[in-house]
């Protein structure tokens, strides 16, 4: 009888290994498939050195629909600057054109270049957020204690569907100056 145990431990110890081994590949195989699906899953504008400045088009406002739009800014731990926008929130109709500034100032003595990335939630709303003019377009220079203002036109294309009444656009800006010199 020890014998039909030993096997069945035996087996069961095999079957365990193997599920172990097969757990750990796929984990490591998640790295690249991860980095595979955001490239043809994410919306290719959106990404910063894709982001293109898009052309005012006159579009018909829809006075019947209001979109709440939130604006949120953050630096990344690492960059010394201050950094708001002008308004939290503003409400507007689709087919609108809006301008919102955003403010911020190097909180250095020394030259400072810095890039804002933007996000949206939810993130499928960056395809209906339409950028006329923004500062996150290109790399800014701050000089040593400079403030600046930093305008951002945009307007919602009024085919948006109608489930969507809050948008979050959230700008994170990044100090690139060590990056920028190495280049």
């Amino acid at each position: 009888m020890n014998g039909i145990v030993d096997k069945k431990n035996l087996k069961l110890a095999r079957t365990l290994l193997l599920v172990a081994i097969t757990m750990f590949g796929f984990g490591y195989a998640l790295v690249p498939l991860y980095d595979v699906l955001c490239e043809w899953k994410w919306i290719e504008r959106d990404r910063p050195d894709d982001i293109k400045k898009v052309p005012e088009t006159a579009y018909k406002v829809d006075i019947n629909r209001e979109i709440n739009i939130e604006f949120m800014t953050t630096l990344n731990e690492s960059t010394p600057m201050e950094f708001r926008a002008e308004k939290k929130q503003l409400k507007v109709h689709p087919g609108e054109y809006h301008t919102v500034n955003f403010y911020g100032e190097n909180k250095t003595d020394k030259v400072m270049l810095a890039r804002a990335i933007a996000s949206f939630s939810p993130a499928v709303i960056s395809s209906y957020f339409e950028k006329i003019e923004c500062f996150c377009f290109s790399e800014q220079t701050f000089k040593p204690r400079e403030k600046k203002i930093m305008p951002m036109r945009f307007v919602i294309n009024p085919e948006i569907p109608e489930q969507y009444k809050t948008i979050t656009l959230s700008y994170t800006f990044f100090d690139n100056t060590e990056k920028s010199v190495k280049k």
